[in-house]
C-alpha cells in the first residue's frame, strides 16, 4: 500500500507532459480547422441535404 501511495503522490507531482495553456492552444487549433472545413462544404453540404430532401419527397432536385 505504501508503494501505491508513493507512486500516486509521484503522478500528482509530475511536471511533464501538457499544461493548460497547450490543451487550450491545441483545442483553438482544432476549432479554427473545424470552422474553416464547414465554412468550405458549406454550400456543398446545403446543396447535397436539399437534393436528398427533394428525392425523399419525390420531386426533382432544382
Amino acid at each position: 500500500m505504501k508503494n501505491f501511495k508513493e507512486k500516486v503522490v509521484q503522478f500528482i507531482r509530475d511536471e511533464e507532459g501538457l499544461e493548460l495553456s497547450e490543451y487550450a492552444v491545441a483545442g483553438s487549433l482544432i476549432v479554427l480547422g473545424t470552422v474553416a472545413a464547414f465554412q468550405a462544404l458549406g454550400g456543398d453540404i446545403t446543396t447535397a441535404i436539399d437534393s436528398i430532401s427533394a428525392a425523399v419527397r419525390g420531386e426533382v432536385a432544382a
